[in-house]
């Protein structure tokens, strides 16, 4: 498994971590083992992954209520809705990766993490934003 995606599978745990318990990630990154064992440039990518989703989770949450309209943000499965929102924070704040690997990376780790369901639906959110998104001027 490459660095970067070992980084979202940590950040995932640690968004998905603080949901449940509000703690903040740098206390609940301390208590995976995951995390520990993780090289040093896949801990500092999932940091600023998190930190930077938890920063402008207002923002990625309005964006994912837009895109999920017959869907309350609310009631998404909580591993589907940190894996949309560490993507959409990528695909709106982090442009160094392509939106084709953000979609990608989205729908194997929900293969691995959700339901069995869930990689099509991150892929039809995840789809139909940049689809969106490719329509504005």
């Amino acid at each position: 498994m490459g660095t970067r995606r070992r980084a979202r599978e940590l950040a995932l745990q640690l968004l998905y971590q603080h949901e449940l318990t509000r703690e903040p990630v740098e206390r609940i990154k301390d208590g995976f083992e995951d995390w520990q064992s993780a090289p040093e440039a896949a801990q500092r990518f999932a940091m600023q992954l998190a930190d930077g989703t938890l920063t402008h989770l207002e923002e990625i949450d309005d964006a994912l209520r837009r895109q999920t309209a017959h869907w309350r943000l609310e009631r998404l499965a909580a591993v589907d809705k940190n894996i949309l929102r560490l993507a959409m924070y990528e695909l709106l704040y982090d442009l160094d990766t392509p939106p084709a690997v953000v979609l990608d990376e989205a729908i194997e780790i929900a293969k691995r993490y959700g339901a069995e369901d869930s990689a099509r639906f991150v892929n039809g959110v995840l789809d139909g934003f940049l689809k969106a998104r490719a329509l504005r001027p």
